[in-house]
């Protein structure tokens, strides 16, 4: 049976806005909209069982115009206190049994003094800071039941869930992943190819403190990224480790038992922060890019993972979610504000102009990024270490990278800036 969060999520319900995706993506367009705009009607169905998001062991990184908008929104402040920000990044080019790792490209944490370019936050914490705001704004949760399928009419969408409980809306964002079941229904099709790797995810302790430093290092199988995390309950020192590589390997390094699968990671992960331990599980996902070849269809948006699967290399995907979600509200008020149709294909199209150039630009970057550095060949590893050292000496050139990965910019949606809608 469904959890419903408010009575009003009944059949035959009508809501100005229906969020299919209980991730972060889903419940910060909704957040985001309601906030702004109180009058609109807004709920969120999810496919996912209830509470299985208290499961999810994985951290993320957020940039900090997210945490700018999280802050906007009500919710840095439950957030923040269990963030770890990033204070440095450095970034090494080399090979597994390298003994000696040079940095080639170091990057202080701060976009502006006293703010960190990016924070780690576990997924949990997160997820739940948003659920909580959802239901101080009095947003309607459905969860564990999927959309069957749906209908759009001239003035509204029929949403048919899969228990028999029918909603309309003048307006339904598909929030729900890279696989979205909602855009195919949309008959949205998609570019996608696959990078033949995959990223296993898994969180460690270590020995030694890491000073908020993040860690990319460049192998020839893939990036293997180590972002620091705040210390647990009992002070342990925690990173969360990104770690690529071909996907038969990955696969065969993840059955593995934990001794052989803690040698394989001590290999990648050095010896710096002293002993290891993994924590918790940990798990291999495909990776791939995937970009939407429309965001918008007539009373429906595409937001997320939904739109754009991109390659991890810059741990850019969920920001890119979140501008989605500050886009997408900003157009779906100001919308409002003027009396306009919310679910009109050319009010949404506004959105679909905003966000592509920024996805594409995005997606075709990690693309390249990861074709160029998850090699072996001799005369291109001379190249990128030539350009990321010339990049080490360039300062202006470093705060341009780090305003990029920061997401702050002045064409950014108003709650990226800080700024309410």
């Amino acid at each position: 049976m469904p959890d419903v969060n408010n009575p009003e999520a009944a059949p035959g319900a009508r809501f100005d806005v229906l969020v299919a995706g209980a991730g972060y993506v889903g419940l910060a367009t909704a957040v985001a909209i309601v906030q702004a705009r109180s009058s609109l009607k807004v709920a969120v169905v999810d496919a996912a069982p209830p509470e299985v998001w208290r499961k999810d062991g994985r951290s993320s990184a957020i940039a900090a115009a997210a945490c700018r908008m999280l802050e906007r929104l009500g919710c840095w402040a439950e957030i923040e206190p269990q963030a770890q920000a990033m204070t440095e990044m450095i970034v090494t080019d080399s090979r597994t049994a390298d003994p000696v790792r040079p940095v080639f490209l170091t990057f202080d944490g701060e976009v502006a003094p006293g703010e960190p370019f990016a924070h780690m936050v576990d997924n949990k914490v997160l997820n739940g800071a948003l659920r909580r705001r959802a239901a101080e704004l009095g947003i309607d949760i459905i969860e564990g039941v999927a959309v069957d399928h749906f209908v759009t009419g001239a003035s509204h969408v029929s949403v048919a869930l899969a228990d028999g409980i029918s909603i309309d809306a003048r307006l339904l964002v598909a929030a729900d992943g890279v696989r979205s079941k909602l855009r195919d229904m949309a008959g949205i099709k998609t570019v996608h190819w696959d990078y033949g790797q995959s990223g296993i995810v898994c969180t460690v302790a270590h020995e030694r403190p890491h000073h908020g430093r993040a860690e990319e290092h460049f192998l020839p199988a893939g990036p293997f990224a180590i972002l620091p995390l705040k210390p647990d309950a009992n002070g342990s020192n925690r990173s969360s480790i990104v770690w690529t590589e071909r996907t038969e390997d990955a696969n065969r390094i993840v059955a593995e038992d934990d001794l052989v699968f803690e040698t394989e990671l001590e290999q990648r992960f050095g010896l710096r922060l002293g002993e290891i331990r993994v924590e918790g599980g940990r798990k291999a996902w495909p990776l791939g890019l995937t970009l939407a070849r429309a965001f918008v269809a007539p009373r429906f948006a595409l937001a997320g993972d939904a739109a754009h699967g991109i390659h991890p290399i810059a741990g850019q995907g969920l920001n890119l979610g979140f501008r989605d979600a500050a886009a997408l509200a900003e157009v779906v008020v100001e919308a409002d504000r003027l009396g306009q149709d919310i679910g009109a294909l050319d009010v949404l199209q506004q959105y679909e102009r905003w966000r592509r150039f920024d996805t594409v630009q995005m997606g075709v970057t990690t693309d390249v990024l990861n074709r160029l550095f998850s090699n072996d060949i001799g005369p291109l590893r001379a190249l990128r270490d030539f350009g990321l050292g010339l990049v080490d000496r360039m300062p202006r050139m470093k705060n341009y990278f780090i305003g990029q990965a920061s997401g702050i910019s002045p064409a950014a949606p108003r709650l990226l800036r800080g700024e309410a809608i």
